[in-house]
């Protein structure tokens, strides 16, 4: 093989409550649930994306030194879901009626206008609009 090939990404994120997050990123993002596996993880759809919903869980044979854990200071994060959208102070008033918490009002910056919130566990979600 000469170069990387996949069929697809999935973005994986841990969480504490698994219904609570399916339920949520349904209810706010319009994600379409594709599986559910045992009460510890679900599978969605999200634009052309996947994102996998799991409880945390310590090392396994498969990852001896990993421990998967939620956030533990969400306003320390080391990644972030980032849409890139048509109307953000639209989508900002959306998602507000929808139950997203912002951080802060959309803010225009250098040609960008952008907007923060947090899922339940304090993933943190951008939505962003080249201005």
């Amino acid at each position: 093989m000469e170069r990387f090939e996949a069929s697809a990404l999935t973005h994986m994120l841990v969480v504490t409550d698994v219904e609570r997050s399916r339920d949520w990123y349904v209810r706010v993002l319009d994600a379409q649930v594709v599986g559910e596996y045992g009460g510890t993880s679900v599978v969605l759809q999200l634009l052309a994306s996947w994102i996998l919903l799991v409880t945390g869980g310590g090392p396994d044979a498969g990852k001896p030194t990993v421990t998967l854990a939620p956030p533990a200071e969400p306003d320390r994060p080391s990644t972030q879901i980032i849409f890139r959208v048509d109307d953000c102070a639209g989508l900002y008033e959306l998602l507000s009626e929808r139950g997203a918490e912002f951080v802060a009002a959309p803010d225009v910056r250098d040609g960008e206008t952008r907007a923060f919130f947090r899922d339940p566990d304090g993933h943190l979600v951008e939505i962003s609009e080249l201005t």
